[in-house]
């Protein structure tokens, strides 16, 4: 029996998927050439953007909060693909669609799973978080990424980047769940 947050992780990530999809028949997979560090920049762009609207109120640029929201799941499994299937630049880093979204799907899929234990142990606590909080938490966790790029990925105990990229994903699909509750209202 699929939980709420199953559904309305699914329906969430359909969106995502979609956008994901769509833009890589406009752009290809020119995304490829950048380096994972370059990705949790853009990710940092993206929390930081965020924070900015959340801070102030307004934005002055069209996409708002949850569009960013999008963006960061999107980029988070871009960082995945990347640090997986390393492309070896240029030429050689155009990557068939069909196989990019077969990579979505697999690493969406590892993200969920990876919530829905963390849910049982935790007990849904991030229902109770505002999402100005879950976008503090993807910034302190986009620190903790750039901190280990710094190091060469040596960590002493920590988790690698993977597991930092899967939180960061999730942490935003929890805030993407909470605004559709918002805009339910």
């Amino acid at each position: 029996m699929m939980t709420k947050t199953e559904k309305q992780f699914d329906e969430n990530i359909a969106l995502c998927r979609e956008i994901f999809y769509k833009k890589a028949k406009d752009y290809g997979t020119s995304w490829r050439i950048l380096r994972p560090s370059s990705l949790t920049d853009q990710l940092f762009i993206k929390a930081n953007r965020i924070r900015s609207i959340e801070e102030k109120g307004i934005h002055k640029v069209e996409e708002g909060i949850k569009e960013e929201f999008i963006a960061i799941v999107n980029y988070s499994v871009m960082a995945l693909i990347q640090i997986n299937k390393k492309p070896q630049g240029g030429e050689d880093s155009r990557m068939p669609l069909e196989e990019v979204m077969q990579l979505y799907d697999r690493y969406i899929i590892e993200a969920k799973n990876l919530m829905l234990n963390k849910n049982h142990d935790y007990g849904e606590a991030w229902r109770d978080m505002r999402i100005s909080s879950l976008t503090d938490i993807i910034l302190m966790k986009l620190f903790r990424l750039k901190q280990i790029e710094d190091n060469m990925g040596k960590t002493i105990i920590s988790e690698g980047p993977e597991g930092s990229y899967n939180d960061i994903l999730n942490y935003a699909m929890f805030a993407l769940i909470k605004i559709g509750e918002e805009e339910k209202k």
